[in-house]
């Protein structure tokens, strides 16, 4: 049975000796959606434990890494600082306001099976205006998927497809993908995102894969 590890947080910031020797990058604009919220729980794992609180979790603990890592080389909003109900539409609203770069929906799976792994969803439909930046979330979410795999010994289940709400409305603005960064209904997985050190890494891996796709922009 493949189980998932817990992952070292000190092993893998030994990743940022390399990463802080290079040029500093333009500070650019993220927003992270963070998930659910409030009346909205989203998927409960089999511990209990609630995709909104974990989502909320690792949002934070990015901007924290960007911080104390990155020196604040990126500007990060999140769509919520704690345990509230924004609607879908304000969501992309935020991040057409600020002129994102990068709009990423940060989520947990369910499923009435073992299913387990991260997977990453942009936008199905393409029009003149969207297909850019879909070859772009792709790029990005290859990037992150690429970084959960390596770090954290996650499944990488690929890039999807899907017409989610925040993907439609905020494509035509800039690349915009949603996030699953694992199944809440796996007993491993959902185990796994108890441990305050897993959030951290998990948290890194996004991080580190944004800080990728943002290079390789420039």
């Amino acid at each position: 049975k493949k189980v998932l590890k817990n992952v070292s947080f000190v092993f893998l910031l030994l990743k940022m000796c390399f990463i802080l020797g290079q040029e500093p990058v333009t500070q650019k604009r993220i927003v992270i959606d963070v998930g659910h919220g409030g009346k909205d729980s989203g998927a409960i794992g089999l511990n209990g434990i609630k995709e909104n609180d974990v989502v909320l979790g690792i949002a934070k603990e990015i901007c924290i890494l960007n911080k104390m890592i990155f020196k604040g080389r990126y500007d990060i909003y999140l769509t919520r600082y704690d345990d509230r109900f924004i609607p879908l539409s304000d969501r992309s609203r935020l991040a057409k306001s600020l002129n994102a770069c990068m709009f990423v929906s940060l989520h947990c799976n369910a499923s009435t099976n073992n299913s387990r792994g991260m997977e990453v969803y942009t936008l199905n439909s393409f029009s003149e205006d969207s297909e850019p930046n879909i070859k772009k979330s792709i790029a990005l979410g290859t990037e992150i998927l690429g970084e959960a795999k390596l770090h954290l010994k996650i499944e990488d289940r690929g890039m999807k497809f899907a017409n989610f709400q925040v993907l439609r409305e905020t494509i035509g603005h800039c690349p915009a993908i949603l996030v699953e960064l694992g199944f809440l209904t796996n007993s491993d997985e959902s185990a796994y995102f108890l441990e305050t050190s897993n959030v951290k890494a998990t948290a890194l891996a996004i991080l580190l894969g944004m800080d990728n796709y943002l290079k390789i922009q420039l």
